[in-house]
């Protein structure tokens, strides 16, 4: 009966870790939407003039050249790859990387 009873333990123990590792992974996540959620606000009132701060304005202008270029991707912008080639780069393209473990060999 002892090894049942520590087994038991060991298997409460075990519960009680993965409650708190799942608590501090949504706290994680929870301080990373409010940053996200803090630099959209900070690009607003950094852009409608509201705040103002030399370090703010190289990351605004950042985001409306990046803003930019995708407004010009969207509509073709230059006229190259608009020219029926535009599934060619998407068929060519190399797949993102996965962050998953590799797979096993069978």
């Amino acid at each position: 009966m002892g090894f049942l009873d520590k087994a038991k333990a060991a298997a409460q123990q075990a519960t009680e870790k993965a409650k708190e590792v799942g608590s501090d992974v949504q706290t994680k996540r929870e301080i990373g939407q409010t940053y996200d959620e803090l630099g959209k606000k900070a690009y607003e009132l950094a852009e409608s003039g509201a705040i103002t701060h030399p370090e703010l304005t190289e990351l605004v202008d950042k985001i409306k050249g990046l803003k930019d270029k995708l407004e010009e991707d969207d509509s073709g912008g230059d006229g190259s790859g608009s020219s029926g080639d535009g599934d060619k780069a998407t068929t060519t393209a190399e797949p993102p990387a996965s962050s998953a473990p590799p797979a096993m060999p069978t």
